[in-house]
């Protein structure tokens, strides 16, 4: 009696730990699908609250090093890029939830800078995320 009740309590102790990480990944999905909307709406302020204090950025613009930002200096950097291109706009591909920590987006975004020439940019996010909060943003696409 004693091997199947073992048996038993492994497998609910192993089903319970399965229903556990498809819960986390839905909550950064959606995290992430909020993130995309509040972009949309140009809230910086509202989407610098989503990041931890200072939390870790890799893109381009950074030579592909990571470097930390605040909650102002992504405000700041965001704000700039709204004023070269008022109608910045993402259009989310698709996003993969990767294990209780990573989400990865796929997007195109898309503006009209001043001189009306428009933009159409593919870009990939990794997005690392702990306690509800973006704690790395590492941002891929072509540079040239």
């Amino acid at each position: 009696m004693k091997p199947i009740y073992l048996l038993l309590v492994f497998a609910l102790f192993f089903t319970s730990c399965q229903s556990t990480s498809p819960s986390m990944e839905e909550k950064n999905k959606e995290l992430i699908n909020q993130y995309f909307t509040l972009f949309n709406q140009h809230d910086w302020k509202a989407l610098s609250e989503m990041y931890a204090d200072s939390a870790e950025f890799k893109d381009p613009t950074s030579g592909m090093k990571v470097i930390k930002k605040s909650k102002a200096q992504f405000v700041d950097e965001y704000s700039g890029l709204q004023q070269q291109f008022p109608d910045v706009h993402d259009q989310v591909v698709n996003v993969y939830p990767s294990g209780d920590k990573h989400v990865t987006v796929e997007f195109v975004s898309t503006g009209t800078g001043a001189d009306q020439k428009k933009f159409e940019l593919p870009i990939a996010v990794i997005f690392r995320i702990e306690n509800g909060k973006i704690v790395q943003d590492f941002t891929y696409y072509d540079n040239f």
